[in-house]
């Protein structure tokens, strides 16, 4: 999944002397991303963990500390112990604005928090609230904008504004006393705020928090904030939790099996033993505390900023090197080959994942790969032929990952690290993904009191996998698309049945009235496809790994 952004969406605007294979291979490795430490703070007090694979960790277990075989730095096992993260104190994205309609209320889940965002036209800003009517506890994701901008609640009529206040109880007397500034009459508003075009809000509605993003801002990505890059964005929901999303996307060495023949696979040494062509990834975790950690890998790093976002780019440059070295047989690992006399600007390709839990054994995420060259062939290309792509990469892991995920609580979140074997260093980023989750939350998100721990049940493959009310209901591209293409399907249908009608009533014209069958014959047949188009693009679309 982690090379996810190297779909068909950008692959061929890449400059030619890179071919796909090579860029597969090289996992988004890049030159450390120095615009993003400063949220961790500083790093020259922070734990210099390091991380390899779970077998050494495991067989840590009887000792406080080990030697890590790379660079025999100390690896503290009891690290974070009586340090816990605050789940509730944190910001989360919730949807990416271009999929907000400002017209209706959206009704979303994140952190078992059912919450409703809006468009208040009045602070011509977006608010997030606590999705429950004060006065009978009606969902207000249901209700509408009023004619002066507030949010009002459907089943009696009260109206809020951008603070949460009540300013009309349609049933209290206009001469009576003004119930409607009673305490009990608001509802909690969360702090919201919008940041690379995707909104965030504080879990927390306590009042102490109400300018906290004067302390604390969500997580920055200068990239995201350039305009010289193109971002398209994209959402989906999947019927996992949050701990299988996130260590399913630092995963690199699973994209060459789990998405063959989706993502450009690396060129294998003895297609005899392995026609993917999956290698050693080496990797080590640094900077490692409560806020994240970095990746140090080959040709540069990643990094884990919790509870949300993980970040990882490539330099055109870098790969031209790695290629150069392949070709020549050199070193065994690319020089800075960032050109200090040019005034031309690195080209980059970047992976940005926000993941979001939404409560036990579903998570959703958005998702944007950013890049500052060939930016034109976003404008060509429409947002949603992107997401098709996209969409089928995300499909070809997600029933594995459903399943797994029963799995290890079958085996039981502390017997996580005993459950599964993990003997390369392609599998430190999610060794340390559940070491941070062990470290400062006790192997899980904490929801609190608010859920038992129980997943749903496992519904049939086809609606577990559909993808119509996990992505394509919430994405505006995708959802123009889907109702323009169903339009046409029942144009097609009605000149099919038109065409055989007019033939049928003419009496003269053998040749026009062949001409009008066979036109009917045509439409029906390209209404069929295009049903069949529609139902695998945006409703299921089966991907058997056996046969590929």
């Amino acid at each position: 999944m982690e090379a996810l952004g190297f779909t068909a969406s950008f692959t061929p605007s890449l400059p030619n002397s890179i071919n796909s294979s090579r860029l597969s291979h090289f996992r988004f490795c890049s030159q450390p991303i120095s615009p993003l430490h400063p949220i961790h703070g500083d790093a020259s007090k922070r734990s210099k963990l390091v991380f390899t694979t779970l077998s050494s960790a495991s067989s840590s277990s009887t000792a406080s500390t080990t030697t890590d075989p790379i660079l025999d730095s100390p690896v503290n096992e009891t690290e974070g112990e009586g340090e816990k993260f605050d789940w509730f104190a944190q910001w989360y994205p919730v949807m990416p604005v271009c999929d907000l309609d400002k017209r209706i209320p959206h009704g979303k889940t994140v952190m078992g928090l059912n919450v409703v965002a809006w468009w208040d036209r009045n602070q011509n800003d977006w608010k997030v609230f606590d999705d429950t009517c004060p006065h009978r506890l009606a969902p207000l994701s249901e209700g509408r904008i009023d004619q002066s901008g507030r949010l009002q609640c459907v089943y009696h009529g009260w109206c809020f504004d951008g603070s949460g206040d009540c300013k009309l109880i349609p049933q209290a007397p206009i001469e009576g006393p003004p119930v409607h500034t009673n305490k009990r009459a608001c509802v909690a508003a969360y702090p919201s705020t919008v940041q690379h075009g995707i909104l965030w809000f504080w879990a927390s509605s306590d009042p102490k928090y109400r300018d906290i993003l004067s302390v604390k801002k969500p997580p920055y990505i200068p990239e995201l904030d350039d305009p010289s890059y193109t971002k398209p964005m994209a959402c989906r929901e999947f019927p996992f939790g949050y701990e299988i999303l996130t260590e399913n996307l630092v995963d690199p060495s699973h994209v060459p099996y789990a998405h063959y023949n989706l993502l450009p696979n690396p060129t294998p040494k003895d297609k005899r033993v392995d026609r993917e062509g999956g290698t050693p990834v080496n990797m080590r975790i640094r900077n490692f505390d409560i806020n994240g950690f970095d990746t140090a890998r080959f040709g540069g790093a990643s990094q884990f900023i919790a509870p949300c976002v993980y970040y990882s780019s490539v330099s055109v440059s870098a790969l031209r090197e790695l290629a150069k070295k392949e070709g020549d047989g050199s070193a065994s690992a690319p020089s800075k080959v960032k050109d200090s006399s040019s005034q031309a600007p690195e080209k980059k390709v970047l992976l940005v994942f926000f993941c979001i839990p939404v409560g036990p054994g579903k998570s959703r995420l958005i998702f944007t790969f950013p890049r500052n060259f060939a930016v034109w062939a976003d404008k060509l290309v429409p947002r949603w032929i992107l997401h098709v792509r996209q969409n089928l990469v995300l499909d070809s892991d997600l029933y594995l990952l459903h399943l797994e995920e029963r799995k290890i609580l079958e085996a039981g979140l502390s017997n996580w690290s005993k459950a599964c074997f993990m003997p390369t260093t392609a599998d430190s980023q999610v060794v340390a993904f559940r070491r941070w989750l062990r470290n400062y939350s006790g192997g899980h998100v904490n929801w609190g009191t608010k859920f038992s721990g129980v997943l749903p049940p496992t519904p049939p493959k086809e609606q577990l996998m559909d993808r119509y009310w996990s992505h394509v209901v919430n994405c505006t591209s995708c959802n123009r698309a889907y109702q323009v293409l169903q339009a046409v399907e029942i144009a097609l249908q009605i000149i099919a049945v038109g065409s055989i009608a007019i033939a049928a009533a003419m009496k003269q014209s053998v040749t026009v009235r062949s001409a009008l069958a066979v036109a009917a014959v045509l439409c029906f047949a390209a209404s069929k496809w295009l049903a069949h188009f529609i139902y695998k693009t945006f409703h299921f679309h089966d991907y058997k790994h056996a046969l590929v």
